[in-house]
């Protein structure tokens, strides 16, 4: 198979989860910052960013924990020249280049436009962009982990979602302590503690990186994958 044909055969099998879930991330905050103007241009570049940070990682998250599960004869994979991990890494790496596309086309548009410049805590405009890839990263790992964990993309997919809406709701509680702080998914706009933002980007990056590796090694191990045997 010719390279950009089994990128786009990658592509189709990631899902609509993963190539709808980006653009209308960025649409709802676009619209959800229309429709309900804030006073102040502050508020209304919050809102903007909040969409980066907020909805965009949630929606990377879902689709990768979705990636797991999906092949219906996952024993003809695993007898395919190359390893189904590699399969899968390789939907992960679409899916995270197309997310990667939208809000990085999101974020350029706020800056040509000058809403970037409006939130005091933009970090500006190339470091800033961990304001969207650290929380990108840390829930795309999670989501892919779980799935190789629970081996069920809805209950993976929940998984993310129930973290993602534990720190949403009870951001304040999440931060009282120094590991909470570190982990928390959106230090950019809904506040860090001063001197914590960059520590904050970093370890989710790692988080990220780690629990990808995790997935990695529990792939490897063909028997978690066949439905009805025990890991």
């Amino acid at each position: 198979m010719r390279p950009l044909t089994l990128w786009r055969y990658e592509a189709r099998r990631a899902g609509w989860t993963a190539a709808l879930g980006p653009p209308v991330a960025v649409a709802l905050g676009v619209a959800a910052a229309l429709a309900n103007p804030l006073p102040g241009d502050a508020n209304t570049a919050r809102v903007l960013l909040g969409a980066l940070e907020m909805a965009v990682p949630l929606a990377a998250g879902v689709a990768c924990a979705s990636l797991v599960g999906r092949d219906a004869a996952v024993e003809l994979q695993l007898t395919a020249p190359t390893a189904y991990r590699v399969t899968l890494l390789r939907r992960m790496a679409v899916t995270l280049a197309w997310t990667a596309a939208v809000a990085g086309a999101m974020a350029v548009a706020l800056i040509v436009t000058g809403w970037w410049a409006r939130w005091p805590a933009n970090h500006g405009a190339l470091v800033g962009q961990l304001t969207w890839v650290a929380p990108t990263a840390g829930l795309s790992g999670l989501g892919f982990a779980a799935g190789a964990v629970l081996r069920s993309p809805g209950a993976a997919g929940a998984l993310v979602s129930t973290v993602w809406a534990v720190q949403q709701f009870f951001g304040a509680a999440a931060q009282e302590t120094r590991p909470g702080r570190l982990l928390y998914l959106f230090a950019t706009t809904r506040g860090a503690v001063p001197g914590d933002w960059a520590a904050n980007r970093l370890v989710l990056l790692g988080a990220g990186a780690g629990l990808v590796a995790l997935a990695v090694l529990l792939l490897g191990r063909a028997e978690r994958l066949v439905h009805g045997e025990d890991a």
